[in-house]
């Protein structure tokens, strides 16, 4: 049970982080945001919240694209 140990890489751990918190921040906005448009309001309400979740991620999207191709330009310079 000779079982090798990574050293610890911070830079990874706040990564992984990073990426888990959005991943649960995201979870949280379309169940329980969308859960509740769905009690209160009914189900087309829910579908026109998830559609604009969905735009508004797309968005979100776009610019973090944007600013990953802005950095690698930056990098090869």
């Amino acid at each position: 049970m000779n079982k090798t140990q990574r050293p610890f890489d911070p830079r990874r751990h706040s990564q992984q982080t990073q990426e888990r918190l959005i991943l649960g921040g995201f979870l949280l906005l379309v169940v329980v945001g969308g859960g509740l448009i769905l009690v209160i309001y009914g189900p087309v309400a829910a579908v026109s919240g998830l559609g604009c979740i969905g735009v508004g991620l797309g968005l979100f999207g776009l610019i973090w694209g944007f600013l990953r191709l802005l950095e690698r330009l930056s990098d090869n310079e």
